[in-house]
């Protein structure tokens, strides 16, 4: 692992570990606090579950064009080799 890439996780840990400090010392009591922290939970599962669904899509679409193209250029090329041999 680069310097840099530690610096950038150093702060990502960092930026995570004030917002979770943030929460549990703001001024609400506990129920409160938990709601929120399972709100706030269940929205970030969600916004994970559509960019994995996205992102799967997107790779599926991906590889099945990938899998055409292949296909494709390798008929070509046996009709160039059957058209080489018989010439």
């Amino acid at each position: 692992m680069t310097n840099d890439q530690k610096v950038i996780l150093g702060i990502i840990c960092g930026a995570a570990l004030g917002a979770v400090a943030g929460i549990l010392l703001a001024p609400e009591s506990g129920e409160e606090t938990r709601k929120r922290i399972a709100s706030k939970a269940g929205d970030l599962k969600d916004d994970l579950t559509k960019n994995l669904n996205s992102t799967v899509s997107r790779l599926s679409s991906l590889a099945t064009d990938t899998l055409s193209k292949v296909q494709n250029s390798s008929s070509e090329l046996a009709k160039k080799a059957a058209e080489s041999v018989n010439s």
